[in-house]
């Protein structure tokens, strides 16, 4: 079998490529550290601006405790055509009620299992990119994606 061979990426492209690919994959995996060992787990983000992504979460998740000690954490989108997107970052505790009633008002999932914005178990996490990376389909290359933020 041979090596795929993707198409060339011009850089300017790599921002749309890279959103895309987020969209195609819908539920990324998130990768948190538990003392010393990594764990990753499928999430579904409750909003997504540009590359910053939001989480819904449960104080009573592991992952809480895990993201309390260490904020590091990676998101890994993984296209139905074998594109990736990696987002590395921290994240943080989403305090601003407007946002979170406007998230809440916009997902119904989250009124399904949880009835009330204000139900105590209910955190959102902002992962804050500090690196985003694209890869197009096996090629075993990632391109820095620039995300307007720096």
């Amino acid at each position: 079998m041979s090596k795929p061979t993707p198409e060339p990426i011009e850089p300017k492209d790599l921002p749309e490529l890279a959103q895309a690919t987020m969209r195609a994959a819908k539920f990324p995996t998130l990768a948190t550290i538990d003392v010393d060992q990594p764990r990753v787990r499928p999430v579904s983000p409750v909003r997504t601006e540009g590359f910053t992504v939001y989480i819904a979460n449960l104080r009573a998740y592991k992952k809480t405790k895990q993201i309390a000690a260490n904020p590091k954490v990676e998101l890994c989108y993984f296209a139905p055509n074998h594109d990736q997107v990696r987002i590395s970052g921290l994240a943080e505790i989403v305090t601003d009620k407007d946002l979170i009633a406007d998230i809440w008002k916009s997902t119904p999932l989250l009124q399904q299992y949880l009835g009330d914005a204000h139900h105590p178990e209910l955190l959102i996490y902002k992962v804050i990119p500090d690196d985003v990376l694209f890869m197009r389909e096996w090629a075993l290359e990632y391109h820095v994606v620039p995300t307007g933020q720096d």
